[in-house]
């Protein structure tokens, strides 16, 4: 089972100018290796076959002749193998020469896609040369490798598990590349055979256009150039290969080998399927070519063989990596502050209230505050904070709550809740002594209520702590810390929290910065269990609901890619195989989807708050869920 990946491979051979014999074989080795790999799809260069550089010898018949004799080479080889190849060739139609594409599996020519657009740089005049695929008619096909074989650049290509196009180099440099209207007709994966050259600077350039284009068509993008060996005579080629997934770079080879490359990895359709499905702009621009005749191509079936990933699953999807980290901080914490600023402005209000327990979800919420209050020019002193120490707050969360509140200059207020608890017990005949659901919740409610009540008083609003994560695993009291006027961690799930607080701490006071770095290294719990004999917290939340790193992992292929949990568990299986054991991974799968759909009442009627990425549980906006919806399918795929 492949979960909607298909692995596909760009290959770059040496090349030997004119001498079409020499370059199959090279091909041929590039095309085994990737059949051994369970390759399906292998492109390879633009007129790999002949070389790109053979200049006037493209008028010679002899090239053309020796260049389909090459071809026959690469059919009758392919005859035994599966895989799908993607080579280029010259070939003549009538009294025009073309640049092509051919595409070949089990010892059938599939189809053949000309080059559209012909450079007219000064080092490559194509137009000497080729003709562009605008001189052909609209159903046009020739005689080549003895078959009859269609000739289009409207023509789609599909195979069990995707469906594909092709353009050529200069293609995709278009102001609208046929790539754009071949994904819009349904391909998938676009396959680039390319002969680009190097100067300063290019490399970068078209890294990001590759890279644009596969996100603007949701598609997978895989482009193969000509390397070593092609003619130095003007210009150097130096072997760009790239694999591109909705805008990001999944793979690319390393330029300048003097030998060849075989680049390859997985494109998961699946999860361009998935986008394309929601993405409505996709389909209303896609109506728009109903009437284009396209051209579709079926493959031959491609034996099933065991699946291996090869390409990395980030264990943390929601937390980019290097300097990508700190540019998602600071552009999430302005997210936050300006969604509270514009509330506040909207209402008057001079004055929040907020529950700080020491734990990071309050602390990431107060510095939003202080970041709104700043915008706004309001006193700082409008914050009040309040502290409610009750049966299982910890001293080490006491202080630091405190310590951080007088470091920041705000309103500190300190309400025990001991006393309103117990009292509350013996009005409902709840046992203090037994610790079930009653006696935590008891707990939250009371200080909610506190929260509202201090609102009330000094006409303020109560401002939110639960993050994303809880709010997916149900993790929060209905109506106690469930509830506010505003939550501005509605969109940030656990495993991003720590590194907003963690980014605040760098730029914070030396006292500040102690203080949050502390509450970073605090185990994750609601303490609403009395602390051990050594008064550290007994109450650890990922004993009870799992690692929030696997629950975040799971919402997020869940929620943003609406994945089978078969998939998921197989994806989790790659990105934790460090980490955590198969049966674990299963487990924790199988507590995420019970909560989450057990859970969605709370939800239902969420607080306002500010959406801060690909995710959301906003009833309002990204996710409308029934309540009651049931979730045997899903754990039985688990199960499965």
């Amino acid at each position: 089972m492949n979960y909607g990946f298909v692995k596909i491979a760009a290959g770059v051979p040496e090349v030997h100018v004119a001498n079409p014999h020499s370059n199959v074989q090279s091909i041929e080795n590039l095309v085994i290796q990737a059949e051994g790999r369970g390759v399906e799809i292998i492109c390879l260069p633009e007129l790999c076959l002949t070389g790109y550089t053979c200049g006037d010898l493209f008028h010679q018949q002899l090239l053309i002749d020796e260049a389909e004799m090459a071809l026959i080479h690469l059919m009758n080889f392919s005859r035994s193998l599966d895989i799908i190849t993607i080579v280029g060739l010259p070939v003549t139609y009538g009294s025009l020469v073309l640049n092509c594409a051919a595409v070949v599996q089990k010892g059938r020519l599939l189809g053949l896609v000309p080059k559209t657009y012909l450079p007219n740089y000064e080092e490559f005049y194509e137009h000497r040369w080729f003709a562009s695929a605008t001189a052909l008619p609209e159903r046009a096909q020739v005689w080549l490798c003895g078959q009859q074989v269609d000739i289009s650049a409207h023509m789609l290509f599909r195979t069990p598990t995707c469906t594909f196009g092709i353009e050529l180099c200069e293609d995709l440099w278009a102001p609208i590349p046929p790539s754009s209207e071949l994904t819009l007709q349904g391909a998938e994966i676009v396959f680039n055979l390319s002969a680009d050259n190097d100067v300063v600077g290019k490399q970068a350039y078209l890294r990001q256009l590759i890279s644009n284009q596969s996100a603007r068509t949701i598609a997978g993008y895989v482009y193969a150039a000509a390397g070593f060996g092609e003619s130095t005579q003007d210009v150097v080629f130096s072997g760009k290969a790239y694999i591109a997934e909705r805008g990001i770079i999944i793979a690319e080879a390393q330029p300048h080998r003097l030998q060849p490359q075989l680049l390859e990895s997985e494109i998961d359709v699946e999860k361009l399927r998935a986008a394309r499905r929601k993405n409505t702009t996709f389909s209303a621009n896609a109506a728009r070519l109903r009437h284009h005749p396209v051209n579709t191509v079926e493959s031959a079936l491609i034996t099933t063989r065991d699946f291996e990933l090869t390409r990395h699953i980030e264990p943390h999807p929601f937390v980019p990596q290097g300097r990508h980290l700190e540019e998602r901080c600071r552009e999430i914490f302005a997210i936050q502050a300006e969604g509270l600023a514009r509330r506040l402005s909207h209402t008057g209000s001079k004055s929040v209230v907020i529950g700080i327990s020491g734990g990071l979800d309050s602390t990431l919420a107060l510095l939003v505050c202080a970041r709104a209050f700043e915008l706004l020019q309001l006193d700082s002193r409008g914050i009040i904070g309040i502290t409610m120490p009750g049966f299982g707050t910890t001293d080490r969360t006491y202080q630091n709550a405190l310590t951080l509140m007088r470091t920041m200059g705000i309103t500190v207020r300190e309400i025990p809740i001991g006393a309103a608890v117990q009292q509350h017990f013996e009005d409902i005949g709840h046992d203090i002594a037994v610790h079930d659901v009653t006696y935590e919740n008891s707990q939250a409610r009371e200080r909610t209520q506190i929260l509202m009540d201090v609102a009330n008083k000094e006409n303020a609003l109560v401002v939110g702590t639960g993050d994303l994560s809880e709010l997916a695993l149900g993790w929060c009291t209905y109506n106690g810390d469930h509830m506010s006027m505003y939550g501005v961690n509605t969109g940030v799930p656990k495993t991003l929290v720590k590194h907003l607080v963690a980014w605040v701490a760098e730029h914070s006071t030396p006292e500040t910065r102690a203080t949050l770095e502390d509450i970073v290294a605090t185990p994750i719990s609601p303490e609403l269990i009395p602390a051990n004999e050594q008064g550290q917290i007994q109450q650890k939340t990922e004993d009870i609901v799992g690692p929030y790193e696997l629950h975040d992992f799971f919402i997020y292929y869940a929620m943003r890619w609406g994945f089978k949990p078969s998939k998921i568990f197989f994806l989790a299986q790659e990105a934790f195989k460090d980490s955590y054991t198969i049966d674990t991974i299963r487990h924790w799968l199988t507590v995420f989807y019970r909560r989450f759909f057990s859970q969605q009442f709370k939800r239902s009627c969420l607080p306002d708050g500010p959406k801060v990425g690909s995710v959301s549980l906003s009833p309002r906006g990204d996710w409308r869920m029934p309540s009651d919806a049931e979730s045997q399918a899903w754990l039985k795929d688990v199960e499965s």
